[in-house]
This record gives structure tokens, sequence and C-alpha cells, in this order.
């Protein structure tokens, strides 16, 4: 073959392959993020800094803006998984959560059970909020006090428990409720609460330490017998309804509920 025309050919095949890269790549779909998503993106960025450097009740605006103004964002359920994750964060801190926590100064007389008593509180919940190892607290301290008013809402038909302050959601708890939905519904308070409690089961005195015993590492008995939030020895079954009538929890978020909610705390529960 003459050389020229393997030149023309070598050349004709080279300028026609880029023709086509050129095309193709003309006609990929270009990803373009939305506005909306773009400002999602900023204020999620911007919250996180926020956390990382401890300014929580800042970075709390910024998930609740998002939450608020942006509710079909596409990453919206992480945004709430976090926003619950520092609202926990902050009930447990040292730090002022406007309208819902106050400084206290001790005064003579004052003591952790006495404080938490006057201020509608627990004495867990005041004692890990101030660091505090023992009850010994001493005139003229300043602690940070729990000033809100926690209620309990359960969803049978979803089988969620949720903690609200106020109207506001603090965070949804993936429950067990009552099999054949017999659950109670209504409005009840929690009047009794245990720490590792002992199941009586028909006649049968079942200890803590038991791997029969169902109720798990916490109770928070209800003004009605029989019935309320407990812990669980089987934790797979989280999110059924298996129960014989009451709540079920993990006994990780049973136990942290349980260190914040007073007697006397409302639980409303529905179908």
């Amino acid at each position: 073959m003459n050389r020229g025309i393997v030149v023309y050919v070598v050349v004709a095949v080279v300028l026609i392959g880029g023709l086509f890269f050129i095309l193709h790549r003309k006609s990929e779909p270009k990803i373009v993020m939305s506005e909306t998503a773009l400002k999602v993106n900023e204020l999620h960025e911007k919250a996180s800094q926020l956390v990382n450097s401890q300014q929580l009740i800042k970075a709390r605006e910024l998930y609740r803006d998002i939450l608020t103004n942006y509710p079909d964002a596409e990453n919206i359920a992480s945004v709430q998984k976090e926003l619950e994750h520092l609202n926990m964060e902050l009930i447990f801190s040292k730090e002022l959560w406007p309208e819902k926590s106050v400084m206290h100064e001790v005064g003579p007389g004052d003591t952790i059970g006495k404080i938490a008593k006057n201020y509608g509180t627990t004495v867990e919940l005041l004692k890990k909020s101030n660091n505090l190892s023992g009850d010994v607290i001493r005139v003229g301290q300043k602690l940070r006090v729990w000033t809100g008013h926690f209620n309990v809402f359960v969803d049978k038909s979803q089988d969620i428990l949720i903690l609200k302050d106020g109207n506001e959601v603090i965070k949804v708890y993936d429950v067990s409720t009552g099999a054949n939905n017999n659950t109670p519904v209504g409005t009840f308070k929690i009047i009794s609460k245990l720490t590792d409690p002992v199941w009586f089961n028909k006649g049968a005195v079942v200890p803590p330490e038991s791997p029969e015993n169902v109720l798990g590492s916490r109770w928070l008995g209800f003004n009605i017998q029989g019935y309320g939030i407990h812990g669980t020895v089987d934790p797979e079954t989280i999110g059924q309804q298996v129960t014989a009538g009451c709540v079920r929890m993990r006994n990780k978020e049973v136990e942290e509920i349980y260190s914040i909610l007073p007697m006397g705390t409302e639980v409303v529960i529905v179908d």
C-alpha cells in the first residue's frame, strides 16, 4: 500500500475516533444539583462544623431550619436523626438550652434530691449534666438544671415512642407493643420507676439477672396496674407487636429515657 495512503487512513481513523469521543461526552447527562439541594448541603455542612466546635444550640437551629424549610430534601431522614442525637447531647450537657434550662446556685439546705424535685426533673439528669459522681454539693456551687416538661407519645400503628418536650419532638424510638393490639390506649402517668426490676410472672418471682426476666434493665410503670415501659432481653423483637401489653424498648434506650423522665410524666398511647 502506498505510504501516503496509509498515513491518510491513520489520520482519518484518529479524527473519527476523536469526533466520536467528543460527541459521546456531549451526549452524557450532566448531574447538576438543584438550588434547594445546594442550600441544604450548605446548611448541613455549617451545622456539622458547629457541632464539631461544640456550638450545639446554633447547630440545632440550622438542623431545624432544614427540617422546617426543606422537608422533601433527599437526606432529610439522616438530618432528623442527627438532630435527635444533638437534642439528647444537649439534654445531658451543661450547656444552657434557652427556655429549657437554668443555672441554679446551691443554697443552704439544698440537696440533689430537693433541687430535682423543685424543678420537676430527675436526680440522674441533674448529676449527668453537671458531671457529678456523687450526691455531695456545696453552697455557692452553680448547677445546670433542666426546666423543660417531657412527655411521651406512643403510636401503636407504627410501633414508635416519641419523646417530646411540650409539643416539640426530641427523639423517636422504635418499640414493641402488645400482641393482638392489647396495649391499652389513653392518657397515663408514670407512677413507679425501677432499676433492674424483678418480674412477677403468674405468681413466680423472676430475678433481674435471670434470662427469663422479660423486663430488661428498667421499668417505668403506669397508673394502670401491670402496664408500663420497660427494657428487653429480646432486642430483635423491637418493632413488632409481641408483648403482653407493655411498651418494650432496647435496654440502652429505656435507660436513656429513664434517666430524664420524672415521676408523673404523661404518656399518651394511641392506636
